[in-house]
């Protein structure tokens, strides 16, 4: 009997291991006891732990949760790599057509995707997970939605017509969270559709194809590399499928040529890559990308 006993807490003391300080304490203020032992019960504690990740999605990789910022994750730990699963995942729209790719556009980082969508076009979730952010911005997102989901992901839809969630809701893949639209900093109807992991932006088309209506692949392993610079629109730079996506702010006396021999790429190449020609006018301020 007291060799049960003393399994049980090793087993509950390795469950708490495994988890991060947040986490922890979530379990730590309601760890369910045996009377009879006087001890954690480790049965009662693994069910609680599977409700706790429920309730906070993803909980073993961030920090804490609000409701207040979308992307502030300035302290958060980012591990090496991390494999996020993307099956049982849903095309967050039935459109197909990418108006705007991910990657430096003008003189800032455009860190999602545009979609054509109408107004009124029916929006989901594109996995399991619980809403983080509804809220409304003028002149960035216009209103739009955040979601965290259980696979490490944070999925934004922008410039929505409406918003049909709250904060705090928990969603399933498909579920309606709202409708397609034009407010915000648009030109246009359009979904803008970002996925981010612990802030840092992914391009979407490394995860989704839109064209096809299907994921790239059943998991996406994302992994930490050397980080250049913060782009202009103050957040970090996505890490590709194959490599670090590289970028290069340009400053007064850059050229072509100078960009190309200090990122050590041919001049042709950093042309294709930003969709420019050798003599297209850099400005300062503007984000070539690089690799």
């Amino acid at each position: 009997m007291k060799f049960n006993c003393i399994k049980t807490i090793v087993v509950a003391v390795a469950s708490m291991i495994s988890l991060n300080s947040f986490s922890q304490d979530l379990v730590a203020r309601q760890a369910p006891i045996d009377k009879k032992f006087k001890s954690v019960d480790s049965l009662a504690l693994h069910k609680q732990i599977k409700a706790e990740q429920t309730e906070w999605p993803a909980f073993d990789l961030y920090p804490n949760w609000s409701n207040v910022n979308a992307h502030n994750y300035a302290t958060v730990t980012v591990p090496e790599s991390y494999t996020i699963d993307l099956r049982g995942f849903c095309m967050p729209t039935a459109q197909t057509r990418i108006t705007s790719p991910f990657g430096p556009r003008r003189r800032r980082m455009h860190n999602g995707l545009d979609v054509k969508v109408y107004v009124g076009d029916t929006i989901r979730s594109a996995f399991d997970g619980k809403v983080r952010i509804v809220r409304t911005e003028r002149r960035g997102y216009g209103q739009y939605v955040v979601i965290r989901h259980d696979n490490g992901l944070e999925t934004v839809y922008g410039h929505l017509s409406k918003q049909l969630v709250k904060e705090n809701q928990q969603v399933r893949a498909g579920d309606v969270i709202g409708l397609g639209g034009n407010t915000g900093r648009s030109t246009g109807s359009h979904l803008h559709f970002e996925t981010r992991f612990l802030g840092i932006p992914i391009d979407p088309a490394l995860l989704f194809n839109f064209p096809k209506q299907d994921i790239v692949a059943d998991a996406y392993t994302f992994k930490r590399g050397e980080i250049n610079t913060k782009t202009a629109a103050g957040t970090y730079i996505a890490v590709g499928k194959d490599g670090v996506i590289r970028y290069h702010k340009v400053k007064s006396g850059d050229t072509l040529s100078k960009i190309a021999n200090r990122r050590g790429i041919s001049i042709d190449t950093l042309c294709r890559l930003n969709r420019i020609t050798r003599k297209t006018i850099l400005r300062p301020g503007q984000i070539l990308r690089c690799s």
